[in-house]
């Protein structure tokens, strides 16, 4: 993997995030449809978590949100930011990054 400079570190805005709401997509069996808010706004995500976690395991849960990542449409809906998680080296294995302790929403990762 190539080496970054700090700089570039300083260009992601991560911050924390609280998953309101989690919908199944039609024609889609690892994705879901997320509402999670980050203080500023309330943010539509497409998220591949469908095989590792049931919905009402993602409702209400804090976890770490790229912010300002290049909006992109997957399964015909915008995708306003990505959530962290830590994948195995199998990917067979998904777990969300999530805060510590509990921090406000909206929270910036430094």
């Amino acid at each position: 993997m190539e080496t970054i400079k700090f700089s570039d570190w300083l260009k992601l805005d991560l911050r924390v995030g609280e998953i309101l709401k989690v919908e199944d997509i039609e024609g889609a069996d690892k994705l879901y449809k997320l509402e999670v808010d980050i203080r500023t706004e309330k943010r539509i995500l497409v998220a591949g978590l469908k095989q590792h976690y049931e919905k009402k395991e993602l409702e209400g849960k804090r976890c770490i949100v790229l912010v300002n990542l290049e909006p992109k449409a997957l399964k015909g809906i915008e995708s306003r930011g990505m959530i962290l998680a830590a994948v195995n080296e199998k990917e067979n294995r998904v777990i969300l990054i999530v805060p510590e302790k509990d921090i406000e929403v909206g929270s910036k990762i430094m």
